[in-house]
């Protein structure tokens, strides 16, 4: 028996609520900031380490699987997530209740909450990517330029560093003096850090900018894509999705983000709490999951022992039903096909019961048979 199979029979990881689909009813429909920092530090644990920065994504497919969420999933749910500004994508898309974005790297709440300040102060896409960047607006953007005109104009403006040094000073009021977040100065230092990275990267930045050598040159052609080439990707049927495609996914994101329902936090998804504290949040708040998005982290937790099958069980915590989908992005080796010629992942979509009882059935051993899972 695999270490992870008898990690998991330890853990017994099952704890699967068998509702049938429901609509959420007692969500909160805004969140002030006391309680919002409450949740965030309440719901987390400590911080633990990653080997990149993880500015951005580098998923070629994150949008492939966008349709048939939507066509699954209803609207108003919970959506869980990890990493950074790819979970806007899906919840732009979903329109869910209420987010939870889990992950292990403090620095990555702090990114979110510097999308967060710039989000809720800027008024278009333009705005917020000019203020991102610390360069100034190109002319003649609108709520109608296209996403890929719109990056094409950025492209060509250089940064400003007295543009950053207000940007940055702005930017920390908001969340210090004016929604009284209680930042350490580590935290401070980190804000300082991811928005000094936009700032000199701007649309070039990369997944690890500055660090595994994630500087690149060409439409796709280097170890990781921009974030104009991440926002002006498409679905497999050439549509744009990205969350900075429209003006309309935008205002939305802002208008979630004004009413504190997108709620970054620090957490292991093999830890103790804070996945599991999030479940007990959803629960309290008659609450389903809609789409839990795992990103490739489970190939990292099948290699650090039982963290795997602790993973699992605090998923089962979750409150679930038969249309609770999970996605995930498996790094390929030649197990699934690559819809997009560009990536290095494959997206996969899985209703998140069916899965957890294939695992607790002692169908999947490793990494590999939970990417060829088909429950």
């Amino acid at each position: 028996m695999s270490q992870f199979l008898r990690a998991l029979a330890a853990i017994a990881v099952l704890s699967l609520t068998g509702a049938q689909p429901r609509a959420a009813r007692a969500l909160p429909d805004r969140i002030d900031d006391a309680t919002f920092w409450h949740m965030i530090e309440s719901l987390s644990e400590p911080g633990g380490y990653f080997r990149s920065d993880n500015f951005i994504s580098n998923e070629g497919e994150l949008q492939y699987v966008i349709g048939d969420l939507t066509n699954v999933v209803p609207r108003g749910r919970a959506y869980v997530g990890v990493g950074p500004e790819q979970n806007f994508t899906y919840i732009a898309a979903l329109h869910p209740g209420i987010a939870f974005l889990v992950d292990i790297r403090r620095q990555n709440m702090v990114q979110h909450l510097l999308f967060k300040a710039l989000m809720e102060t800027s008024g278009d896409r333009a705005e917020f990517l000019s203020r991102l960047f610390a360069r100034p607006r190109p002319a003649g953007l609108d709520s109608m330029t296209s996403v890929t005109a719109l990056f094409d104009a950025f492209a060509r403006v250089a940064p400003d560093p007295g543009m950053f040094r207000r940007e940055l000073a702005a930017v920390r009021a908001f969340l210090v003096d004016t929604n009284h977040f209680v930042l350490t100065p580590g935290d401070l230092e980190s804000l300082r850090y991811v928005q000094e990275a936009f700032a000199q990267a701007g649309p070039q930045i990369t997944y690890s900018f500055g660090q595994m050598g994630g500087g690149r040159g060409g439409r796709w052609g280097g170890w990781m894509p921009t974030l104009a080439e991440m926002m002006t990707e498409t679905d497999e049927n050439g549509r744009f999705r990205s969350y900075l495609a429209e003006e309309t996914s935008y205002r939305y994101l802002r208008d979630l983000q004004q009413r504190n329902l997108i709620v970054p936090m620090v957490g292991d998804f093999g830890g103790d709490a804070a996945l599991r504290n999030v479940a007990r949040w959803l629960r309290e708040h008659d609450a389903t999951v809609g789409v839990f998005y795992a990103s490739n982290v489970e190939q990292y937790l099948f290699q650090q022992g039982a963290a795997a099958a602790r993973f699992y069980a605090n998923l089962g915590t979750f409150p679930t039903d038969s249309l609770s989908t999970f996605v995930r992005s498996a790094s390929n080796r030649g197990w699934v096909p690559l819809r997009n010629p560009r990536s290095r992942m494959a997206q996969l979509t899985m209703r998140i019961e069916p899965m957890l009882a294939a695992i607790g059935e002692g169908r999947v051993a490793n990494y590999g048979e939970l990417i060829l899972l088909r429950p």
